[in-house]
């Protein structure tokens, strides 16, 4: 029997909901003190200002501008934006809950079939001598837990969606008193997302593993089993969030962008532009809820991983409670250390200038990474016994506490190179980017050439840190050391979110600003606010890249131990075919998604044009476009197309388990995880490189810039192309990518029962 850990089973119980509670406090706390900037214009009598000093100075700042009408005209943009973000994203949930049905289904009979839906106990799969719960109870389970992940998963990309579009036009009203104020309103908005995130995922986590056990018992291993149903809801359902997002945002902004840019001359978010409303929707639906979605599903998949690991492990089997919620107490440990990281950008430190507001959000990073290295120790001291035992394909490997705290703190320090070097090749600030907008100067050929060079590049530094982190967390700790290390790349997930969430709401304040008619210094401040945005935003979904290796190799390794393939042989016919055809289908996957942004795109060019073309008045400026064609366009779109690649990731593992059985189906997850991360790192990398080098160029901040064109240039248009081009790869494919590495490896874990009993058809009876 190992030794006891530190903290009792009774303190783990109290900790892991008080975190939650936490967090969600302290972004109701955030949420409040963004709702303090007024939407509404204040009543002044005679010139005098009714709050004391500032609206004087802001009238001034406008430069002549009616304060009133501006504010009035922000209001009615935002809602205009927030219709169609809630609208949409209605419209999806309706089909993403036609397929969650239908799943739920599929899961249940898939899993119940297993022993002929018999509700006699079974011998446990791992534990020889003991008796676990039926088959059928881990098929009903299961179910519930899918519904459960997926129902957070949705809950917190809407509310995600709602709290942007709430703060967008209040960070463009906070531009006008200077660069810190609309800063601090708009990363506090993404706080709110980050901490809701976060602390409901851990709650609703937690609260199943209580309620499951009433049934279960004494039978651990039956029911982290189950629980492994609530990673795969979560990430299902950020597929279409993703997929379908993707689609919707890029086919508004690839519009605007071609016929308002590059053919009629006018600036980006030009009230003229037809596209322009759908364009603002598009970041909220694709960047913030998809990316919430996502990101959720990766926290509950490697929690997932962990805990199937650990309940087979020393800690399930003498049931040691707070040894087993070991991967909770991180995520407490994370929401607290990111809450103290956030009060740093927020309260003890103010942006002054334009050139802090990248700096500020580094710091986060690397405030949030310090601060979590000491909780990790503090958390394995206290709740790990000094020795016990982890389960490693049949045999049980010796593992110290100590160790422990190594694979978590390497998966956090990988992260954190994956995001440092994401950002030094997609900033502007530095000579990758500033390379490929020197290229613009022979044309676009040439910018596509080097920002693809880039993007390729870019992919060698963060495998090494991810090799390096698997090879070494697997040393200590076998496939439970992969699991932790994951989640402690994700163990920041709420500052991660809160940064992430930044760009598009800033993205978003800068289009209502320019809608909005106001000065063009207000549109330079919230332009530098965007351009940090676009770089943190790749910082984002480099972790979700690198989280999604790491996540889907455990549970891979969870997937080989319940299946009982005692080695994965690559020589072998079987594995080889399914390897070779894995690593084709992240390529299958961008051509369905490329292709869908396209065709979307094709129509939102020729809608906006035919609107230049025939309504008169429109480029003069006095009268308005049809902003809800454009709308309706990209909503068909993205609903009709997200279909196909969904259903392709989703029924792979199922085709593959069931005819040609586990072998194959652990080949076809090994190629898909391999080339499936290349592809994802370069193609965001790509996209935001080329995104930050037309951003370089028309910020013209320094002599090198300034050569390069002002906005409408030859070189300026060649910049908008490759932008063009990388729009798709940035933000559809790319980050789909990652949910497709780990969406098939959780889903061959929660079926692996049915194809362990029943799959394989094929070589049966060839």
């Amino acid at each position: 029997m190992a030794a006891a850990a530190i903290l009792p089973e009774l303190a783990t119980q109290v900790v892991i909901p008080v975190a939650a509670a936490v967090g969600i406090a302290f972004a109701v706390l955030q949420w409040v003190l963004v709702s303090k900037v007024r939407l509404t214009p204040e009543r002044r009598a005679d010139g005098g200002a009714a709050k004391s000093g500032p609206s004087d100075y802001l009238i001034e700042e406008e430069e002549g501008l009616n304060d009133h009408n501006v504010v009035i005209k922000c209001a009615e943009i935002q809602s205009a934006i927030s219709e169609g973000a809630t609208s949409f994203l209605f419209t999806e949930y309706k089909y993403v809950g036609l397929f969650m049905g239908i799943f739920a289904i599929l899961i249940f009979v898939f899993l119940g079939s297993v022993e002929g839906f018999s509700t006699e106990s079974q011998p446990c799969h791992y534990s020889e001598g003991k008796t676990c719960k039926p088959a059928l109870a881990n098929a009903i389970f299961s179910t519930i837990a899918f519904v459960l992940g997926a129902v957070t998963s949705l809950v917190s990309g809407f509310l995600g969606m709602k709290i942007a579009t709430y703060a967008n036009a209040r960070t463009t009203l906070e531009a006008r008193k200077g660069v810190g104020k609309a800063f601090v309103t708009a990363f506090r908005s993404g706080a709110v997302m980050g901490f809701l995130l976060a602390a409901s995922g851990l709650l609703v986590l937690y609260i199943a593993i209580n309620l499951f056990g009433i049934y279960y018992g004494d039978d651990w291993e039956g029911l982290f089993e189950a629980i492994t149903g609530y990673g795969l809801g979560g990430s299902s359902m950020a597929l279409f969030g993703r997929v379908g997002g993707g689609i919707y945002t890029k086919a508004a902004d690839v519009g605007a962008d071609l016929v308002g840019k590059v053919e009629r001359n006018i600036p980006e978010d030009d009230p003229r532009n037809p596209a322009v409303i759908a364009d603002n929707v598009g970041d909220n639906v694709g960047d913030i809820a998809g990316m919430g979605s996502d990101l959720f599903g990766s926290y509950a998949e490697s929690s997932c991983a962990a805990l199937v690991v650990a309940s087979i492990s020393s800690f399930g089997i003498n049931h040691d409670f707070t040894g087993m919620c070991y991967p909770l107490l991180v995520s407490s440990v994370g929401i607290i250390v990111c809450l103290i990281t956030t009060l740093f950008a927020t309260d003890f430190f103010e942006v002054k200038s334009v050139k802090e507001i990248e700096p500020a959000l580094k710091k986060q990073l690397i405030i949030s990474t310090a601060l979590m290295t000491v909780g990790i120790a503090i958390i394995s001291w206290l709740a790990l016994p000094a020795k016990f035992t982890i389960f490693n394909f049949g045999s049980q490997k010796d593992v110290s506490n100590w160790g422990l705290f190594f694979c978590v703190a390497i998966g956090l320090w990988a992260g954190l190179i994956i995001g440092f070097v994401t950002e030094y090749y997609t900033s502007n600030a530095y000579s990758p980017v500033q390379d490929v907008a020197d290229s613009c100067r022979t044309g676009a050929a040439t910018n596509v050439i080097f920002g693809l060079a880039l993007g390729y590049k870019s992919v060698i530094i963060p495998i090494f840190a991810i090799a390096v982190s698997i090879y070494v967390s697997f040393s200590i700790a076998a496939m439970y050391g992969i699991a932790v290390a994951a989640l402690g790349m994700l163990s920041t997930i709420a500052t991660g979110l809160a940064i992430d969430a930044y760009g598009p709401i800033s993205d978003n304040a800068g289009g209502i600003a320019e809608m909005a008619g106001m000065s063009h210094r207000i549109r330079e401040r919230t332009d530098a606010l965007d351009a940090a945005g676009n770089t943190t935003a790749a910082i984002g979904k480099g972790f979700a890249i690198g989280s999604a290796a790491l996540v889907s190799l455990a549970l891979f390794g969870a997937f080989v131990s319940r299946a009982g393939v005692q080695v994965v042989d690559v020589l072998s016919p079987k594995v080889f075919i399914g390897l070779i055809v894995g690593a084709m289908l992240p390529y299958w996957f961008s051509a369905m998604t490329m292709k869908s942004v396209g065709s979307a795109a094709l129509k939102m060019v020729e809608e906006v044009r035919r609107q230049f073309n025939t309504i008169p008045g429109l480029m003069e400026g006095t009268t308005k476009p049809d902003y809800a064609t454009c709308v309706k366009i990209s909503t068909d779109a993205s609903i009709r197309e997200m279909i196909p690649p969904g259903a392709l990731v989703m029924l792979t593992p199922l085709i593959v388990g069931t005819l040609f059985g586990v072998e194959t189906l652990s080949g076809v997850l090994a190629g898909a995880l391999v080339s499936g991360v290349q592809i994802a790192i370069s193609a965001s990398n790509t996209g935001g490189a080329w995104d930050n080098a037309k951003k370089y160029i028309e910020a013209g901040a320094s002599e090198h810039a300034r050569t390069l064109g002002p906005k409408g240039s030859d070189c300026h248009k060649a910049a908008v192309i490759g932008d063009t081009i990388g729009d798709p790869l940035k933000d559809t494919s790319g980050p789909s990518l990652n949910i497709l590495i780990k969406l098939m490896a959780v889903e061959s874990l929660v079926f692996a029962p049915f194809f362990a009993t029943h799959g394989g058809l094929l070589f049966k009876y060839l």
